[in-house]
């Protein structure tokens, strides 16, 4: 086996590793949130767990493994059971982005903690922590990768649902009569390259965020290590 498809499989299989927490993580922040507010559909069928096998779609999870781009099956959300319909699916859409950028900001942490230590020590453990490093170091760029493109105000994406909650209803259901149509758009959009750059600068944006919450940390790892 040469060196190039040691290296693919090992990046694949960490890769695989911080996908297989993030995806899960994020569906069931939707089905917790929703839950919390009346609606106890996705508890019902089993979807308010952090078990990889209940949330994640077979396609989805292998374009998102070899494209970074992909889905997981979609929480069963009843409007319906809110007090507040809008404000219910706003809250618990919008529960889905905000649970990757907390992980997101756990794993930053993990990860700076891990590189310092590492460090300080001379490389003592770079062995055994080498691996650790990568999967956190990606468990933050997938996280903050999901959390923005899900907020894209773009049905089916989260986002959509969020900008409904400020929309009139007879805008919202004239835009979701196209929904299929606005998805194909979407992906081609992804695919092509078009929302390269605008999807970069966003998460670079979340990326420095998270960098800057966490320096305090920067420092006290210095002064302990």
């Amino acid at each position: 086996m040469t060196d190039y498809m040691v290296q693919f499989l090992y990046r694949t299989l960490v890769y695989g590793i911080a996908l297989i927490i993030a995806l899960p993580f994020h569906e069931f922040a939707h089905a917790w949130t929703a839950n919390k507010l009346g609606d106890p559909t996705a508890r019902w069928q089993g979807r308010l767990t952090l078990n990889p096998l209940k949330h994640l779609d077979v396609f989805g999870a292998i374009l998102m493994l070899f494209t970074g781009i992909g889905w997981a099956k979609p929480v069963p959300i009843n409007p319906g059971n809110f007090k507040n319909p809008k404000a219910g699916m706003a809250i618990s859409s919008l529960a889905g982005p905000v649970s990757n950028l907390l992980l997101a900001l756990l794993s930053m942490i993990c990860y700076k903690v891990l590189v310092v230590v590492v460090v300080g020590t001379g490389g003592l453990f770079y062995d055994l922590a080498e691996s650790l490093i990568n999967i956190f170091y990606l468990m933050v760029s997938i996280n903050v990768g999901l959390a923005v493109f899900n907020l894209l105000p773009v049905p089916p994406l989260d986002g959509s649902r969020v900008a409904n909650y400020f929309l009139p209803e007879r805008t919202y259901f004239q835009i979701m009569q196209y929904e299929r149509m606005i998805m194909i758009f979407l992906m081609f959009a992804v695919f092509s390259g078009v929302l390269d750059r605008p999807l970069a600068i966003v998460r670079s944006f979340f990326w420095n965020v998270l960098d800057f919450i966490t320096r305090p940390l920067d420092l006290l790892l210095h002064l302990v290590v």
